[in-house]
């Protein structure tokens, strides 16, 4: 029997009236509005009763089921990487021939499957569809939501299988495997660095490039990653996020805080390969290598004079600007170093923290210990130019080739 046309024309045209509110993505049924809208919510209801992992749909699970079921038959002939059907293997396959059989149509770039293509493509046009229930934040794919979503959970489902560290997303882990391994993959094309991780490897790129992209809305400074930006802007706030769980100092650089803590543990991993003298931090590394180097790169623009850090600079440029920006609350004296300052309380407190090894006496600083061992080991390391007569310390040497000037400095 023939149906009425206006019956004929809706089942060709049965409109889709259950639309997402979140994307307006329509569909015809609730059920699989519903399931739809876990891609924007993040829940994933179905659980493996095998492994627990978890997933959005009845069908994702019971695909996912079959790698506890069944055998994995075709097996990669370069990596020896299981499958259980040929299309993975094929899709895996793109990695070590570098293809893939989708391109983006904006910049080319190949994908080994439409999925990634479609996220990527996301860079292009914007989108943001996928958005967290608990504050809002927008993401470009479901993956990065989950792992966004951990942040609020507190969850760090991601373990190293090495030394059981946990991480909330996938390539930190990854990135954090190759401090195993000692694996560098990342390679600059131009100085031949190699980095762990594709980002450190961008950031770097800017030294050669001198770009800075990232801007501080207060001050107008710019940097080469959001990182360094956004611990500069603590300045500006007053904040201190980064706390030492030993003494409880804050600081406003996650930087400062790692350099702070090997003052615990007696860390110094950076050393120098020529000396081999060692160091908290990169900075002053690279800073005593001016000593074997003779490099002076910081110069005064009053009086040319050259120094090897930037510090040792800013406090000659004091002698130029009449400045003793450091006060005791003692006595009022003032000094242009707060390490001086420092020192100098100690005549107030009469402490002698540092302590000789050899016979115990104690001092008030660093220098005039180091001038008082002198005395045990029998060096006089400032030899004077003119007779080669030596000194233990440099006030004296230079009030002897006075002896040589005519009293004249």
């Amino acid at each position: 029997m023939l149906l009425p046309f206006f019956f004929q024309q809706g089942i060709h045209t049965v409109e889709r009236t259950y639309p997402c509110d979140v994307c307006n993505k329509t569909f015809s049924d609730t059920r699989s509005l519903k399931v739809h809208q876990r891609a924007h919510t993040g829940e994933r209801p179905h659980s493996c009763d095998v492994c627990n992992k978890t997933f959005s749909n009845s069908g994702k699970l019971k695909e996912h089921q079959r790698v506890h079921t069944w055998e994995h038959r075709y097996h990669c002939d370069v990596c020896n990487k299981p499958f259980r059907d040929k299309h993975r293997l094929k899709v895996h396959q793109y990695i070590h021939n570098g293809e893939g059989p989708y391109h983006c149509d904006v910049c080319n770039k190949p994908y080994r499957d439409k999925g990634r293509l479609k996220v990527h493509q996301y860079t292009h046009n914007g989108e943001h569809p996928y958005r967290c229930n608990m504050c809002s934040k927008t993401c470009s794919n479901k993956g990065i939501l989950r792992e966004h979503q951990y942040i609020h959970t507190g969850e760090h489902p991601y373990r190293c299988n090495v030394c059981n560290k946990t991480y909330r997303n996938r390539g930190s882990l990854k990135v954090h495997e190759y401090t195993h391994t000692g694996e560098r993959p990342h390679s600059c094309d131009i100085c031949n660095k190699a980095f762990r991780d594709k980002r450190n490897l961008k950031v770097h790129q800017y030294t050669h490039t001198g770009e800075h992209p990232y801007r501080c809305n207060m001050c107008s400074k710019t940097f080469s990653n959001k990182g360094i930006l956004r611990d500069h802007q603590y300045i500006h706030t007053g904040e201190h996020p980064y706390h030492c769980n030993v003494c409880n100092k804050t600081y406003s650089y996650r930087g400062s805080l790692k350099v702070h803590q090997y003052t615990h543990t007696d860390e110094r991993p950076h050393r120098c390969d020529i000396c081999n003298k060692a160091f908290r931090d990169k900075r002053s590394l690279k800073v005593h290598q001016y000593i074997h180097t003779g490099e002076h790169p910081y110069r005064c623009d009053v009086c040319n004079k050259t120094f090897s850090n930037k510090f040792n600079l800013k406090v000659h440029q004091y002698i130029h600007a009449g400045k003793h920006p450091y006060r005791c609350d003692v006595c009022k004296k003032t000094f242009r170093v707060k390490d001086v300052l420092n020192v100098h309380q100690y005549i107030h407190s009469g402490q002698r923290p540092y302590c000789c090894d050899v016979c115990n006496r104690t001092f008030s600083s660093t220098s005039n210990l180091k001038v008082h061992q002198l005395a045990h080991t029998g060096e006089r390391p400032h030899p004077c130019e003119v007779c080669y007569k030596t000194y233990k310390q440099l006030g004296s040497l230079k009030v002897h080739q006075l002896s040589h000037t005519g009293g004249h400095p």
